[in-house]
């Protein structure tokens, strides 16, 4: 059984160990629950875990952006998207993006977007049967 809800304090040395396999290295664990707290007091960010049968097997951040642009709806950003290689494949992803699409929609968002590595085809697919569109946009990012 998959139960997702918003990532708790007590969720985030399970959820640094998610980030370590999506992105190959150690969170610092101090820094996270720093930064935790300050994205929980804002209220912009949303951090969904999915719990299978206890133990989190999957995340994902949605962020809650200001527009200033036409009716000036927020639009969100989605970002840290894992699912543990260990259990794929039995509808928590699924499960994750729909919930933070309810998010953005209860934000009155006007659209969400993401950015995906390349070489991620499997994940592509995946947000494709979604109803996410490759919009064939440009992605740049300069690392500080």
């Amino acid at each position: 059984m998959v139960t997702v809800k918003h990532i708790a304090e007590e969720d985030l040395p399970a959820l640094s160990g998610l980030y370590e396999e999506l992105m190959g290295y150690p969170t610092d664990g101090q820094r996270l629950t720093e930064v935790f707290k300050s994205a929980e007091a804002s209220g912009n960010y949303h951090i969904l875990g999915a719990f299978y049968e206890g133990e989190l097997a999957g995340s994902l951040m949605g962020i809650i952006c200001l527009d200033f642009v036409r009716d000036c709806r927020p639009f969100m950003v989605i970002e840290n998207v894992i699912v543990s290689d260990r259990i794929r494949r039995q509808g928590i992803g699924k499960r994750l993006m729909v919930e933070i699409e309810k998010i953005a929609r209860d934000h009155d968002c006007a659209y969400i977007i993401f950015v995906s590595g390349e070489q991620r085809k499997e994940a592509h697919q995946f947000y494709e049967k979604l109803g996410y569109r490759d919009e064939q946009v440009e992605g740049f990012r300069k690392h500080l």
